[in-house]
């Protein structure tokens, strides 16, 4: 298949609001693509690179070289020459990397230079988001849609399911299972604005509802084979390497082969949460692991058991899941957790939480099975107060005390229709001196362009922005804007597509 295919498909894509239009165009690339092809199509028309980062910026693509006339490289050797791209390191990397790139753009169309630019810069916006590209996969197969969902929920991404649909269909969709060792989607949690509206959604009649503490560390996914263990992120990043003490713990359980879900949080000596920045900092390299872990050690808290000794848990309910969790791992490594008959009882328990510092609560359905990658009923999250998880859009340099820093950012929330952001405002409020520095080394990286005091970046980072209220605007396009905006806290352990949705604000603003 051309690349130029795909381009095509891209604009076709972007041209129409409608989401089965949307899903037409792709399901129909999709088909031409086949399964030899289809896994690289399905990524990137989700606008990213199965590669993920290849080391190039858009300063590196600034200046192209001349397009070709006609569109010849495939979409297999563009895959293959972003790869070498990436690989590439070691001393006179920066020039052997400039030249793989004029080498492959020189290949390309004009129109095809543009679309490779914005899918290596993160800049695809055609709207090809989750929903779009399963539908589209289950169309192009012909195969039911549930069963490409619970497909890619345990392959973890989109892209093998495409393939395996369009080889073998739904035999082949049936094959796919957890493999402990393979991340899978975690389960994530719907938002309520107080304990009561939590209830009402996740409450099962005679049985209530389980609460969790909500607590604020780093989602961990801990694989064990044997004496091999693996720990993922929830964007499914593996960091092995950066907590050994979770390796150990994990392999002290009575299992042979396991798959848990939990977190992963640093402690003071009052076994209060120290500052999520400090949780985070394990996570971010595996340079100084053994310094980090004697200044700043984490602790495991498990919520889960979704695989034990070739048994997969998923399907059954989830007080049975957390019944044969408790059997396995020892009380100080399970997660604070009550079950509750009535709303006042969650509540008291959302309250003692909150005073203890941690978070709030995920107020769970006890019937409810592990329903990966998804938000639903089945688990509803409560804080005590009003935050929300954005994406920085632009930045702008400060002035005054704040000159020669990038202070004021841009907010977006996501679009589930079109794949784009729609700003909610701005803030600098939040930031001390150490968080300037550190964003305007951040947004510096991700920079696309500039217009004035303005620095568009990547939609990539995401950040916990707590506010007042939600106001009608006419001077955003959403017709919103947050009330006294503030910042909590980046957050490096989500991605622009987990961020919250436009339609969560307006849900908020009642």
């Amino acid at each position: 298949m051309l690349l130029a295919d795909v381009v095509a498909a891209s604009r076709a894509a972007s041209a129409t609001r409608s989401r089965l239009a949307k899903t037409a165009a792709v399901a129909e690339a999709l088909r031409a693509a086949g399964p030899d092809d289809a896994a690289t199509v399905a990524a990137y028309l989700s606008g990213v690179l199965p590669q993920r980062r290849i080391g190039v910026s858009w300063r590196g693509l600034a200046t192209l070289p001349d397009a070709a006339a006609e569109p010849t490289a495939t979409v297999a050797e563009v895959d293959r020459a972003l790869t070498t791209i990436g690989a590439v390191s070691g001393s006179g990397s920066a020039a052997a990397r400039a030249t793989a790139v004029t080498e492959l753009f020189s290949r390309l169309t004009s129109d095809e230079q543009d679309y490779l630019r914005a899918l290596v810069t993160g800049q695809v916006r055609q709207g090809a988001l989750d929903g779009v590209m399963l539908a589209a996969v289950a169309a192009a197969a012909d195969v039911p849609e549930a069963e490409v969902r619970r497909a890619v929920m345990l392959a973890g991404h989109t892209g093998p399911v495409a393939a395996a649909a369009l080889a073998g269909g739904r035999e082949a969709l049936a094959q796919i299972g957890l493999e402990v060792g393979r991340p899978l989607r975690p389960m994530l949690a719907a938002s309520a604005p107080d304990v009561d509206a939590a209830w009402e959604q996740a409450a099962v009649e005679g049985q209530g509802v389980v609460v969790d503490g909500k607590l604020d560390g780093i989602r961990l996914q801990a694989h064990r084979d044997g004496d091999d263990v693996r720990l993922f992120t929830r964007s499914l990043d593996d960091i092995t390497d950066r907590l050994p003490e979770v390796v150990e713990a994990v392999l002290t359980l009575p299992a042979q082969r396991l798959v848990v879900d939990g977190e992963a949080i640093a402690l003071d000596g009052a076994g209060r949460p120290r500052p999520f920045q400090e949780t985070a900092s394990r996570t971010m390299s595996s340079t100084g692991v053994d310094e980090l872990r004697a200044t700043v050690p984490v602790t495991p808290y498990f919520f889960d058991l979704l695989h034990v000794d070739g048994e997969d848990l998923l399907d059954l309910p989830a007080t049975e899941r957390f019944a044969r969790l408790a059997d396995l791992v020892p009380e100080p490594w399970l997660v604070p957790r009550t079950t509750a008959s009535s709303a006042t009882q969650a509540a008291e328990f959302f309250h003692q939480l909150v005073a203890d510092g941690h978070e709030g609560v995920v107020v769970k359905s006890p019937t409810a099975p592990y329903a990966a990658g998804r938000r639903g009923a089945g688990w509803v999250k409560v804080k005590p107060r009003h935050t929300l998880d954005l994406v920085v859009l632009a930045v702008e340099w400060g002035s005054g005390r704040r000159e020669g820093w990038l202070s004021n950012i841009h907010l977006g929330a996501r679009d589930p229709g079109t794949g784009d952001f729609v700003m909610l405002g701005k803030t600098f409020k939040g930031m001390t001196d150490e968080v300037l520095a550190w964003q305007t080394a951040r947004f510096l990286e991700l920079e696309t362009s500039r217009k004035g005091h303005v620095v568009h970046v990547r939609p990539e980072q995401v950040v916990e922005i707590a506010f007042d209220g939600i106001q009608t605007s006419s001077r955003y396009p959403g017709g919103m804007a947050l009330r006294f905006a503030r910042v909590i806290r980046y957050r490096d352990d989500k991605t622009a597509a987990e961020a919250d949705t436009v339609d969560t604000v307006r849900s908020l603003r009642g």
